[in-house]
């Protein structure tokens, strides 16, 4: 299997309709619109060739990236081709999907983290905060700085409503992982969603909405699914 075939099966899967779809959430050409159940039928044949998963992320095709998102190894993926990787997400997707899972998985989660949250690139940024959610959601509690996680929430809660987009709905997701996978800090995050109230994102022409905190970590609560972890940062 090389590249080009792998593009040629993915072109023939896309389609007008789910091309306009994405292309409302904020997709930008190139790429053929190719369904996300249709990407994670291709990941047996791209898993293991961690060549093959990097060069179909360099085509900076959308599809292809994502399929590489769901078929990287991260525990092999170098901090530079990480780092590669979110300067190449374009839109919020790639960034906060494909980007965020992998390197939530990977050896320089927290690192990278940090270090994405601080940039001056919304895309970048919001990468960086998507990163640490997911790390959250996956790493065990004695692995996890909670004073750490304590001093983001509280600028989350000083910040988020004059932080560029996406970043501002990264956020929220930040402070409802925090209340959803770390039950030692799940009555502060509740305090705080409340205190930050309603997040105004603009999600383009879609009927997407942003996730009310309180009422998400209430739900959350009410299935006793609080600290209980993913298995895997992807889907």
């Amino acid at each position: 299997m090389n590249v080009n075939t792998v593009m040629g099966e993915l072109e023939a899967l896309g389609t007008e309709q789910t091309k306009k779809t994405f292309m409302r959430h904020g997709a930008k050409e190139p790429f053929y619109g190719v369904k996300v159940g249709d990407l994670k039928k291709w990941v047996k044949h791209v898993k293991k060739d961690q060549e093959l998963v990097e060069a179909l992320y360099d085509t900076g095709n959308s599809d292809a990236m994502y399929l590489a998102g769901l078929a990287a190894d991260p525990k092999v993926m170098s901090k530079e081709t990480l780092e590669k990787w979110v300067k190449g997400a374009y839109w919020h997707m790639i960034a906060e999907c494909t980007v965020a899972w992998v390197a939530a998985e990977s050896p320089y989660a927290v690192e990278l983290a940090k270090e994405w949250m601080t940039s001056d690139e919304e895309m970048i940024a919001a990468a960086g905060w998507s990163t640490y959610s997911s790390y959250l959601s996956i790493a065990p509690d004695g692995k996890i700085d909670a004073k750490e996680v304590r001093r983001f929430l509280h600028q989350v809660r000083d910040t988020i409503h004059s932080a560029p987009n996406r970043v501002r709905y990264t956020m929220n997701g930040f402070v409802i992982a925090a209340a959803a996978y770390l039950p030692s800090l799940t009555e502060e995050a509740k305090e705080i969603a409340v205190s930050i109230g309603k997040v105004q994102v603009d999600v383009g022409n879609t009927a997407c909405k942003v996730p009310f905190a309180p009422t998400y970590i209430e739900n959350i609560e009410s299935r006793g699914k609080i600290g209980v972890k993913k298995k895997t940062a992807r889907c």
